[in-house]
């Protein structure tokens, strides 16, 4: 095996895993808001993009076919660069919408097997245990940095040059050609830089290799209580999910159709980097709760924190305040619950999955809990349209109570998450 420093690949791989989901799942939204497109299209449209990781699990077995986990890594960050390019190069075609929006589920196809490759490939290139602990928090917190650079940092420039040009298209031009140079120059580190593992070679067993998965799939669905696990994957983040898709119009609509008239700076500002900022905050506390209570004694609370903020949205469509110290605090508020709310359902997936083939399971979890996002994410928008933003939001509030349902029908062992 090629030695190479962890340092050297580590941070910038799982820096290069957020920038292509960003772009796709939340730059994009963001992009369609200012350009002009109804919230019920956006919303619809974007939310098929979240398809790519609820069905992943299905093509893992072809990238063990066809190549090294390590030319899957670096070729999907090449055809990531190539689509934040085309993105840019699309946006003055009169039909930018529709071009736009298949190139981003290009690229979102591409961020879901780079995914798959590059995760494979972390545990390859750090072969044992305890090099793979060393680095969790250094994986977690480049992912992190590449979100709060995404929604924060890029969006707050994008407005900038909105204001300095006056030309939106233009601006989120350049700022997704730059997005394109950015990648480029990563997929060019990775290619000198990763290391090449002797277990990493493409597999030549097909029949084998498919006949392991098929079991492997059948095995998740024969695991005791499915049927309300898989309706706690599915109905957890309803309300969220809605939610997430309207936040960004809502932040930016103008005050006489109800939005709070952010400009597009000032949205990276107090959503994209102080909102998530509570959200990893949030994400830390949560798991220090279960790994001192355990998941059974903390999952209520847990619940209770993540969705009962949602409140905060209904108080600013009703009050509309106009101080951004106050519109912050107040997404900081429901990015928290967010975020301490979701370490209860990253943990809970970790127990589903536990077992003989756990990191299968685990992908499968993942793809439920991606079309639990979709889903609801598609109509919000008609939703919203039809019913304004201070009854939208009553809804998405509304649309939490499944997910207590759920929770009470799920069983969990009482030690489970505790250290």
């Amino acid at each position: 095996m090629q030695r190479r420093s962890a340092w050297a690949w580590v941070p910038s791989v799982s820096f290069s895993q957020g920038v292509p989901y960003v772009a796709a799942m939340m730059l994009s939204t963001v992009m369609y808001k200012n350009l002009g497109i109804s919230n019920a299209d956006l919303a619809f449209y974007t939310a098929w993009l979240y398809l790519p990781w609820v069905v992943k699990p299905l093509w893992s077995p072809v990238l063990e076919l066809f190549g090294t986990k390590r030319r899957w890594t670096v070729l999907m960050q090449l055809a990531g660069a190539a689509g934040l390019a085309s993105v840019a190069l699309t946006l003055h075609l009169p039909d930018f919408f529709r071009w736009t929006l298949v190139i981003f589920w290009l690229l979102a196809f591409a961020s879901a097997t780079h995914d798959i490759a590059s995760d494979g490939f972390y545990m390859l290139g750090l072969p044992t245990q305890r090099q793979q602990a060393a680095f969790v928090g250094v994986r977690s917190a480049f992912y992190k940095l590449a979100m709060i650079g995404g929604q924060g940092g890029i969006v707050y420039v994008a407005g900038a040059l909105i204001l300095s040009t006056g030309d939106p298209a233009h601006a989120w031009s350049i700022v997704f050609g730059l997005l394109a140079l950015l990648f480029l120059g990563l997929c060019g580190w990775h290619q000198w830089m990763l290391p090449r593992p002797d277990a990493d070679h493409r597999h030549t067993a097909g029949g084998a290799l498919w006949r392991d998965f098929v079991q492997t799939f059948r095995s998740f669905f024969q695991k005791p209580g499915i049927v309300a696990t898989l309706g706690f994957l599915l109905l957890y983040r309803l309300g969220e999910a809605q939610l997430l898709k309207m936040a960004a119009p809502f932040l930016l609509d103008p005050r006489d159709r109800g939005g709070l008239g952010l400009t597009t700076s000032e949205f990276g500002l107090v959503y994209g980097t102080i909102g998530v900022c509570a959200l990893v905050l949030g994400g830390l506390a949560g798991g220090v709760v279960v790994s001192r209570f355990g998941l059974k004694r903390a999952i209520w609370p847990m619940v209770f924190i993540m969705h009962v903020p949602d409140l905060v949205f209904v108080y600013l469509a009703t009050a509309l305040p106009s101080h951004l110290t106050v519109i912050a605090a107040c997404l900081a508020i429901e990015q928290f619950g967010y975020g301490f709310g979701f370490a209860a359902f990253l943990l809970y997936m970790v127990l589903v999955a536990d077992g003989e083939h756990k990191t299968a399971h685990y992908a499968m979890c993942t793809g439920f809990m991606a079309l639990g996002m979709m889903l609801p994410g598609m109509v919000s928008g008609w939703i919203q349209q039809q019913l304004g933003y201070q009854n939208f939001f009553i809804w998405a509030c509304i649309s939490t109570l499944p997910a207590f349902a759920m929770t009470a029908l799920v069983r969990i062992p009482l030690e489970f998450g505790r250290k």
